[in-house]
């Protein structure tokens, strides 16, 4: 599929790269890559969050919970209303080798929504045409193969030309968390406050028991007195 890993610096850049990034997350700052290794690279400069109809400007660069998107039944939804919850966000597709990685999703989110846990999933097209179908085909196909009940979202573009503005931040986000996504099936873990914390690659299952260690952690952190406001810690 061509998916390919990135490689980490040796132990002076990873220090400068941890005193950097701090500021994302008094919790979490990791990458998993394809062979499920951590893989620390060196820091970019925050790049400014895109601008567009559909966002309001974060308060924070690694804030992705602030864009009104349709729900893949077209209804709207503002991701802030997720704030407060841990979030895995997942771009899927129908028609790939990873496609069943729809089943550890689901289980993983029934076990822990509960608690506070959500996967919101976005189904794209942009690796070799392997999420072709219309919405209504793509919502038949999840619940009808893997009983899917997490939320889905309408199929948008995640790479390249006109990538949604989502997308756009999580790209431009500092190594080794930012970036654009490598194949199907890449995900991104938000904290409770709506910040991105932790990136997994494609091949990295959604129960790897790495994964479900970083969600745990998450769970563990009480969730904001008052969702959709931030403070100045991060």
């Amino acid at each position: 599929m061509g998916i390919c890993c990135c490689s980490g610096k040796r132990n002076g850049a990873i220090m400068t790269f941890v005193g950097t990034l701090a500021v994302f997350s008094p919790i979490l700052l990791i990458a998993l890559d394809d062979d499920g290794d951590a893989n620390a690279s060196g820091a970019q400069p925050p790049a400014a969050a895109p601008s567009g109809s559909e966002q309001v400007a974060p308060q924070h660069p690694a804030d992705v919970l602030r864009y009104e998107m349709n729900r893949i039944d077209g209804t709207l939804e503002n991701l802030d209303d997720y704030r407060g919850s841990v979030v895995l966000i997942v771009n899927t597709a129908s028609e790939c080798g990873l496609t069943p990685q729809y089943e550890a999703l689901e289980t993983i989110y029934k076990e822990r929504k509960d608690r506070g846990f959500v996967v919101l999933g976005f189904p794209a097209n942009e690796f070799m045409g392997q999420e072709p179908g219309s919405n209504e085909e793509i919502a038949a196909f999840c619940t009808e193969r893997f009983d899917v009940s997490f939320p889905m979202f309408e199929k948008i573009v995640v790479k390249g030309e006109g990538t949604h503005p989502l997308y756009k931040q999580l790209a431009e986000l500092p190594e080794p968390l930012g970036g654009e996504p490598k194949w199907n099936f890449t995900k991104f873990l938000v904290d409770r406050r709506g910040k991105v914390v932790a990136r997994f690659e494609p091949r990295v299952k959604p129960d790897d028991e790495r994964v479900i260690e970083a969600i745990e952690r998450l769970l563990s952190q009480k969730p904001a007195t008052r969702p959709g406001t931030h403070d100045d810690e991060g």
